[in-house]
């Protein structure tokens, strides 16, 4: 079974909580909520998040102080952070821009079907699949220590396959991985 993409939506507004939780929640997304940032940082607490959604005018800690928050937290700070704000204001912007946040949304152009493409977006773009050379530089050490085939066939479960290694961006930086070995 899949891992569910675990998102944490930030907003003061509750109709639009509802809105775009809904929205989310329908495409098999599991979503939690916060009012504003303070309990944005106590579900954080409950349940580490992959990506957060946060407006930026909200009650006892806005939005900028929550992502100032979570950049000063070893364990938040690689979150990735969509901005979701009614404003569009140049300096909101800038500000999202000097806080490194994922991406910049206008709530009344971002459609409930507009978020989901760009949480996908992220998710999917940043995730790759290789395939190996069995003459490469190490091949033959690969497949002794992880016991795989040194001609990368796969067994019987894919009749034809090759052995690959799908590699997906991790949050320790920019040109860091996760991989795993597949057969494709």
């Amino acid at each position: 079974m899949e891992k569910k993409i675990k998102v944490l939506f930030v907003d003061d507004d509750e109709n639009i909580r509802t809105l775009y939780v809904e929205a989310l929640r329908a495409v098999n997304f599991d979503v939690s909520l916060g009012k504003d940032g303070l309990d944005g940082l106590e579900q954080i607490n409950k349940d580490m998040p992959d990506i957060i959604i946060t407006g930026i005018i909200m009650p006892r800690m806005d939005g900028f102080q929550f992502i100032e928050a979570l950049k000063k937290n070893v364990s938040t700070s690689e979150i990735p952070v969509m901005v979701f704000s009614h404003l569009g204001r140049e300096e909101d912007k800038a500000r999202a821009t000097e806080l490194r946040v994922e991406d910049f949304l206008l709530r009344d152009m971002t459609t409930p079907n507009n978020l989901i493409e760009r949480i996908n977006e992220h998710f999917l773009s940043k995730s790759y699949i290789l395939g190996i050379d069995a003459f490469g530089f190490d091949a033959t050490r690969f497949a002794k220590d992880f016991d795989i085939n040194p001609d990368f066939v796969c067994s019987e479960e894919k009749v034809g396959g090759r052995i690959a290694l799908t590699l997906r961006k991790n949050k320790r930086g920019a040109k860091s991985f996760d991989a795993e070995i597949i057969c494709a």
